[in-house]
């Protein structure tokens, strides 16, 4: 049985609570045990590097190759989350995980592995990771009750930087014990726990009015949510702003360990567990640190701590100084990373939640990804030292830069459906795809109040555009200047139904301010119009 959305007699949440649902607890295990198996493969395909090129640019590469496919694939990979099945479509993607980094394995172990066909399959495997992540994002609001989510998403937090502890130290171990082949192996194993309990669970079939959105339709859908969002814009000028200059550190991090004297395979994997122990110790502490600073605050403190790391990391020549470095680095990087991902669930509402993710993990990725391979150009033409320290000054100069992209506080706006809207009356059946649907909306508005109504039809305007407008406009009668037509268009009479069931309670208020101008006699006069049929 799935559990109560709304945790009608449940026992109260507290940190552990989510462990008592049977599917999440097993998921939270079986993901801790493939994240240590990614974790694993990062240090190994790292390492590998080093030993088949001595290139700053290719070590770089590696992490470039895992994270660029969330680039191109972030977007559809969301709207496939919304509209397909996702335990079937998990289940799907990592057996193709899994057969990849079987194929790494094989490869690396028969000597066939080249710079080349490392960075090609890495890349095949960060392709099923970006098709993997906005649909595991939005899954655990289906297997805890609502007052237990907070919990959930701390916990899956815990659960990935254990494993980030664990498996680095792992690796580091099997890969100058056996070789780097053994961390691919490994990776391709942890694998099956996921699928297993995917393969169990009996999920509860999801009863819709409307048909599925199209693919298409729903990408379309997400594009214009995202491009209408200021509170998503905030939230992604910043995770740009950050990740960009962090990932020198990580991208990094194999050449600067190469160079130091007693650095290893075993040392670049203790210090990436030491990132790992530093995050778990920051997710325990942050709880207490939000209560006390806003996320703006908490993001600009911990990105000057990073930026002290980069520096750091660029001059420290000692294995042991730079232990305590990478356990503040773990602390900062959770401290912002947990900061943007609360900041992106809240902002956006339940229908379009895994693509606004899926944007801002593009955003993650790709700047990541961009970030490395920009930093590896430098340390080859300069030298990782430079490459260091100037990622290091730009993220101090983003701080003060980036301050006006005020993040959204959780829970700021009411995001659940305000079913406000009344069903649009049709003389006749209409079919779903008949298309375009042009509302009309008039109003009446003194002289006096007409500056004010523009003003606040701004609002109005964003707000159509997110629940799936394609274009709004408004003009004044030149007849009758008080009146005045506001319209948007909607693609076809199924996406227009759509739209009702996405206004929010936030928006209604949006809207409320903007009826309070209104003077006539009556509520604004609202009228629908449908294209011809095909």
């Amino acid at each position: 049985m799935p559990p109560d959305p709304q945790g009608a007699g449940a026992p109260a949440a507290n940190a552990w609570s989510p462990l008592r649902h049977r599917v999440f607890r097993w998921l939270w295990l079986a993901a801790i045990a493939s994240n240590i198996g990614t974790w694993m493969h990062e240090v190994g395909a790292g390492w590998l590097m080093t030993t088949l090129s001595p290139s700053p640019l290719l070590v770089s590469l590696v992490q470039a190759a895992g994270a660029a496919p969330m680039f191109a694939l972030a977007l559809p990979a969301g709207a496939l989350s919304d509209i397909v099945d996702r335990r079937r479509f998990l289940i799907g993607v990592q057996v193709w995980m899994a057969v990849v980094a079987a194929a790494l394995a094989a490869a690396t172990y028969l000597g066939l592995m080249t710079p080349v066909l490392l960075l090609v399959l890495t890349a095949a495997l960060g392709a099923g990771a970006a098709l993997m992540a906005p649909a595991w994002a939005a899954l655990t609001p289906e297997l805890v009750p609502k007052p237990e989510l907070q919990a959930a998403v701390a916990l899956s937090s815990v659960g990935i930087n254990v494993a980030r502890a664990v498996g680095p130290a792992l690796a580091g171990l099997i890969v100058s014990t056996v070789g780097p082949w053994a961390t691919f192996a490994l990776n391709a194993v942890s694998f099956a726990g996921v699928i297993g309990v995917l393969a169990g669970w009996r999920r509860a079939e999801v009863v819709q009015t409307l048909p599925s959105e199209r693919f298409f339709g729903a990408l379309r859908a997400g594009w214009r949510y995202a491009r209408s969002a200021p509170a998503l814009h905030a939230v992604l000028a910043r995770a740009l702003a950050f990740f960009v200059f962090a990932s020198a550190g990580l991208g990094l991090l194999p050449l600067l360990v190469r160079r130091l004297p007693d650095g290893g395979a075993s040392v670049y994997g203790a210090l990436l567990a030491c990132v790992g122990l530093g995050a778990v110790g920051g997710a325990f502490v942050l709880p207490r640190l939000r209560e006390r600073a806003s996320a703006d605050r908490l993001i600009a403190v911990a990105s000057a701590l990073y930026a002290g790391v980069l520096v750091a990391l660029a001059l420290l020549p000692s294995v042991w100084l730079l232990v305590p470095v990478m356990l503040a680095s773990g602390a900062a990087w959770i401290a912002v990373l947990s900061s943007f991902q609360v900041a992106a669930q809240s902002v956006a509402p339940p229908w379009v939640r895994a693509r606004a993710l899926a944007v801002y993990m593009l955003a993650f990725n790709g700047a990541m990804a961009a970030g490395a391979a920009t930093w590896g150009v430098v340390a080859t033409q300069a030298s990782p030292t430079v490459a260091l320290l100037a990622a290091a000054a730009g993220l101090a100069l983003g701080i003060p830069l980036t301050a006006r992209f005020r993040l959204a506080c959780a829970g700021a706006e009411d995001l659940s459906p305000s079913l406000h809207w009344p069903a649009p009356l049709a003389s006749t059946e209409i079919e779903h795809d008949r298309g375009p649907v042009l509302v009309t909306v008039e109003y009446t508005i003194a002289p006096a109040q007409a500056g004010a109504f523009v003003a606040a039809m701004q609002a109005v305007a964003r707000m159509r555009r997110r629940n799936g407008a394609v274009s709004w406009g408004l003009f004044q009668d030149t007849d009758v200047p008080t009146r005045w037509i506001e319209f948007f268009v909607d693609e076809s009479w199924v996406e227009h139904l759509r739209h009702h069931g996405r206004v929010t309670r936030s928006d209604a208020v949006t809207e409320a301010r903007v009826r309070a101008l209104h003077s006539g006699p009556q509520r604004p006069l609202i009228r629908h119009h449908v294209g011809p049929p095909a």
